[in-house]
């Protein structure tokens, strides 16, 4: 099967590229608007993109709050949605009218941030405090368009860890975690089992020995 994503042409009831790019993060952004009232959605196009130092990505399907809090503020905070957390978070996904406060319609609690003035969820067992660096408006597929997703850029200034999920050689557990991922369609999956494999080395070339 080939298809061009711009052209949709795959004869399938739904896009997959979604269902290819899988596990997704699920960035629970909170923020603050001028006013003050706190904001907090779901993004599943949301990545951590360096750490040194560290900054983050989240993709806004349009102008919608959180895009326009982070400009406006200046900060936002990725939290980590555990398996506890995700029906409170897919609540706060539903179409809310602009300016009303998800975490106060919905009753989740939340705590002071450290660093920035949005805060953060109370019961999230990791976040991420973020400055707004750049938001970058990306290319349509024509020339002359532009797609309608904006990817807001920030750099983490302070991150907080349960320290439940930490091993006694101060390793992150993630089935400790147990994070929830975004799959495709409405598929969403529960982070638990895990491997570990060391880096390979590189190969020894004997045309490189003196």
């Amino acid at each position: 099967m080939h298809y061009s994503p711009d052209h949709h042409d795959h004869g399938l009831p739904y896009d997959p590229l979604k269902s290819l790019v899988v596990p997704r993060p699920i960035g629970w952004i909170s923020t603050v608007d001028e006013r003050g009232g706190v904001n907090l959605a779901p993004y599943s196009f949301f990545n951590l993109i360096a750490d040194r130092p560290a900054y983050v990505m989240f993709a806004s399907d349009g102008r919608k709050d959180s895009l326009r809090n982070v400009e406006v503020t200046g900060e936002f905070v990725c939290n980590l949605v555990t398996e506890e957390l995700y029906e409170q978070m897919m609540a706060t996904a539903a179409p809310f009218p602009h300016g009303q406060s998800e975490p106060e319609r919905l009753g989740i609690d939340m705590r002071p941030s450290i660093r920035v003035n949005p805060p953060t969820v109370a019961a999230a067992r990791a976040s991420l405090e973020c400055v707004h660096y750049r938001t970058v408006n990306l290319p349509g597929a024509n020339d002359d368009q532009l797609s309608p997703y904006q990817v807001v850029i920030g750099r983490v200034v302070s991150v907080s860890v349960d320290d439940a999920a930490l091993d006694p050689k101060g390793y992150v557990r993630p089935d400790l975690l147990r994070p929830v991922a975004r799959l495709g369609y409405q598929h969403y999956a529960i982070i638990e089992n895990t491997f570990a494999h060391p880096l390979p080395k590189a190969p020894d070339h004997p045309e490189a020995t003196s």
